[in-house]
């Protein structure tokens, strides 16, 4: 029955005047309205309807996902003087009504391939009525990798389709990226522009804004990153925020409504994923058990307790010291790309990688030499504390066809070492990740 129906009939059993029914349902409405929480009252990713909800004085979400130069590195005080900070300081001043919760995303040195095995737990779950997106400078702005196009494409589609946010793409240089004075070669560049076009984002392109105004002469390259060339210090985020910003106004006052195509530019590849955490399959294999991640961190935005969940640890002897052989962890999956994800310290071990029964290699930062296995410890020790370990194990597999996945630790004896592994993540196709002679788990978007 519809409401106009519902309202007819109240007025007959009650012998009420029509425009007494008329008050009484609208104070209704209003009522129904008021209860309804303010993600779900925006049906498209509008900017305007952004600016009308803060004006209103709304509750809401606000993400800022990415990397380092998200976080903040360099900056005196990142809580304070980061380009996200400066950006939360200015949505305040402007909508003073609205109750803001900042959201940070970032963590340092990471790609937008990790960023699409995070999208659930560290966007999605926040309920965001504004996205503010990195990665362009991490995955190379000088690249036009499909790999890595294919994932980024499906972050800003994947936050339309899944919270109907806004999404204000962020393009941020290094310093060499400014010096050159052009953007001629820039690549990826002109890929995530013609992303911004599709989707109708917004972008801020800061490489763009401080090739002019190091041109104008109202800043220099030293006064942006006096430290070192990846990471600008607090007037370089001020600048950053600039290019953000004016960004967000530009769509705001043009009332932009971001869209998602029918077809899209790149691969579909990342529209499906599964973070598969290896608890989450069943008994792990002798020697290996659940544990928490490291409460402590070389960097804020690498402590690992802020982005993983239980962790299969692997250690070389047992909780009483005596040293153990554990069993190497064999698992099935099906995708076309699969990446691992967990943490890498200062006592972390090696492993091997067997796919398909063929030992995957790992080759040098340089590419000139292949080693036959993986060191988990290595970025740890570069930085003299616990950090991340991600680790791209295949791309380009057949989904159709399932695959088999061999890990084996490499331990050294009374060195405490270990291995400690979240999850195993797979994109494309049917993504289910099993363990060997197990039931199934994992499927997931």
């Amino acid at each position: 029955m519809s409401t106009l129906a519902l309202i007819y009939a109240f007025r007959l059993k009650m012998q009420l005047p029509m425009k007494t029914i008329w008050t009484v349902a609208r104070s209704v409405v209003l009522v129904l309205v008021s209860l309804v929480p303010a993600t779900q009252l925006h049906a498209a990713a509008d900017f305007a309807d952004f600016a009308r909800r803060a004006e209103a004085g709304q509750r809401l979400n606000v993400v800022f996902f990415g990397a380092s130069l998200t976080w903040g590195a360099n900056a005196t005080d990142p809580q304070l003087t980061s380009y996200r900070a400066r950006i939360g300081q200015r949505l305040e001043q402007a909508y003073p009504k609205a109750h803001f919760t900042f959201w940070d995303a970032a963590i340092g040195g990471t790609n937008s391939q990790l960023g699409v095995f995070r999208l659930q737990r560290d966007v999605v779950r926040r309920k965001p009525d504004l996205v503010f997106l990195d990665f362009s400078a991490n995955d190379d702005i000088y690249s036009a990798a499909p790999e890595t196009l294919a994932s980024y494409e499906a972050l800003v589609r994947r936050i339309l389709t899944e919270t109907r946010a806004p999404v204000v793409q962020v393009i941020f240089p290094f310093q060499w990226n400014v010096a050159q004075q052009k953007t001629d070669g820039m690549l990826r560049r002109d890929a995530h522009l013609a992303i911004s076009r599709a989707y109708h984002t917004a972008v801020g392109d800061a490489i763009a804004l401080a090739q002019q105004r190091v041109r104008d002469g109202r800043t220099t390259l030293a006064r942006l990153w006096p430290v070192d060339g990846v990471h600008p210090c607090d007037a370089g985020y001020e600048l950053f925020a600039d290019a953000a910003w004016d960004a967000f106004r530009d769509a705001v006052r043009s009332g932009r409504v971001c869209t998602v195509p029918e077809k899209m530019l790149y691969a579909s590849t990342y529209m499906k994923s599964a973070r598969v955490p290896l608890v989450s399959l069943g008994p792990l294999p002798a020697g290996w058990r659940v544990g928490k991640p490291n409460l402590v961190s070389a960097y804020f935005d690498m402590l690992m307790s802020r982005w993983l969940d239980d962790v299969a640890i692997v250690a070389a002897a047992d909780k009483d010291g005596k040293p153990v052989r554990p069993a190497p962890l064999n698992v099935r999956f099906s995708g076309s790309m699969l990446l691992l994800f967990g943490e890498s310290t200062p006592t972390s071990g090696k492993f091997r990688v067997i796919l398909d029964g063929k030992l995957v290699s790992r080759k040098s930062p340089d590419g000139k030499q292949t080693f036959p296995e993986f060191d988990a410890a290595a970025f740890a020790k570069l930085l003299s504390g616990n950090a991340y370990l991600v680790q791209v194990l295949a791309e380009g597999l057949d989904p159709a066809v399932e695959h088999t996945l061999r890990i084996e630790p490499i331990l050294a004896d009374g060195g405490g070492q270990e291995l400690r592994i979240e999850s195993l993540c797979v994109a494309g196709g049917e993504v289910r990740v099993t363990l060997a002679n197990a039931a199934a788990a994992g499927a997931g978007k």
